[in-house]
């Protein structure tokens, strides 16, 4: 299985059809999306972003690197949010992109997520990398165990 991440994109016109839209049709549409995900056993990860008034770039142009607070002058298409799905192949990656509940204005860039194997393995960060990765699921499970037993 591969990985491909979904890359949620709103230009202004996305922005205006949803701000018509009822807030519980969005999060319900975007919810039937994620079950069927999730049913299907290929949904890894997805989440939504606040808004663009949130945010904050930062820009490597400059040294030191500049901060500027959002929302951002000039936007022609804000990243609104992602899904990461462990799935066979770019089609079927594209296959389930195009079933999400977007509109008019709004795109979905996929990429394959690189994968550990797609790296050097005898160089010094990949290794480092490796073992942070075991790490972190060492403690992603004993977090899971925890909450389990609290339940």
């Amino acid at each position: 299985m591969t990985r491909y991440m979904l890359i949620m994109r709103a230009t202004d016109e996305a922005v205006e059809a949803y701000q018509d839209m009822p807030f519980d049709e969005v999060i319900a549409a975007m919810g039937r999306y994620n079950e069927e995900l999730m049913k299907a056993g290929v949904m890894l990860a997805g989440e939504g972003l606040t808004d663009a008034s949130e945010g904050f770039v930062v820009d490597f142009s400059a040294e030191p690197p500049l901060v500027t607070d959002g929302p951002y002058g000039e936007t022609k298409e804000l990243f609104n949010g992602f899904w990461i799905l462990d799935v066979s192949s770019a089609e079927e990656a594209a296959e389930w992109a195009k079933r999400c509940p977007l509109g008019p204005g709004a795109k979905l860039e996929v990429r394959r997520v690189s994968e550990i194997d797609d790296f050097p393995q005898d160089n010094e960060w990949i290794q480092k990398e490796v073992g942070w990765r075991a790490e972190q699921a060492e403690r992603l499970a004993e977090d899971a165990r925890r909450a389990a037993t609290k339940a």
